[in-house]
């Protein structure tokens, strides 16, 4: 295991973190919330960057407040915060990582720059938000990281970027003893990519499943009020209001397409999981 998260907790005015939650070795693991549901400040307490209030996290097999800058050099990280100033160009920056990180290939990254038609001469202030995406995540990798944590890195940005970032992480992983921990509010993107979820909501982890499991038991129900009322509720999670009458969030699709075949059963998506969590209530 790279990750393991217990019971952390951070409290706000407005706000408490309060989850648990694990990274296998050799898996992609995302992190699914709305905006504001607590995964950058998740991803700020793995990283120390914040006191928690209590909690245990071990990163690499090691507690985090054990681990040395050595230990630093095997997690690649990327925030929505830029890393560097926007006054340097690529050049300071290369000159920056081989300084930084013992195991930085200069020569790949170059290489990967330029695959990416990145700039060399120009300021970052001067980058697009694509290619300044593009670069926070070419960083993180550079080094030969065992585990990257990835806050958001396709925000903001058209679909054939991100699907060319989300290329970028299927080749990272192709090694084995890597694993990536990905937040991201636009849960689509990451069903190809991720093989578990973790969904937060309010600073909480409210459900936790394997990707092929989401897609393939769980499904949403549109019921008029009158079937709400007949049809078995055991195996409703969510239900969501509708001027029809109700949509609903089941793990046992094939219970509801077997014994009521009046009722209207759609295959899951991540983003109808995501919308009748955030939306919805529990049944």
């Amino acid at each position: 295991m790279l990750l393991r998260v217990e019971n952390v907790q951070k409290k706000y005015k407005d706000f408490e973190l309060n989850c648990s939650l694990q990274v296998e070795e050799g898996c992609v693991t995302g992190l699914i919330g709305a905006n504001g549901a607590g995964k950058s400040t998740l991803f700020k307490a793995v990283l120390n960057l914040i006191q928690t209030d209590d909690g245990f996290i071990e990163i690499l097999g090691k507690d985090l407040k054990k681990q040395t800058i050595s230990d630093k050099e095997d997690i690649g990280v990327v925030l929505a915060e830029n890393t560097f100033s926007c006054m340097l160009t690529m050049k300071d920056i290369i000159a920056i990582m081989a300084a930084m990180y013992r195991k930085f290939d200069k020569e790949k990254f170059i290489q990967k720059c330029e695959r990416y038609q990145l700039p060399f001469d120009k300021q970052l202030k001067e980058f697009s938000t694509g290619m300044k995406a593009k670069l926070k995540l070419l960083i993180a990798m550079s080094y030969d990281a065992k585990l990257l944590l990835l806050d958001e890195p396709t925000v903001g940005l058209d679909s054939v970027i991100r699907n060319e970032l989300l290329d970028e992480m299927r080749e990272y992983m192709n090694q084995d003893g890597r694993a990536i921990l990905i937040s991201s509010h636009i849960s689509s993107d990451l069903e190809g990519l991720c093989d578990d979820f973790y969904f937060i909501q309010n600073g909480k982890i409210v459900l936790h499943e394997d990707t092929d499991v989401l897609l393939s038991d769980y499904a949403t129900l549109k019921v008029s009020k009158e079937q709400y009322e007949k049809i078995e509720k055991q195996y409703i999670l969510y239900r969501k209001e509708e001027s029809y009458g109700y949509q609903l969030l089941t793990k046992e699709k094939q219970f509801y397409i077997e014994n009521y075949r009046d009722l209207v059963a759609e295959k899951g998506s991540i983003d109808d999981l995501m919308l009748l969590l955030t939306k919805g209530e529990a049944v």
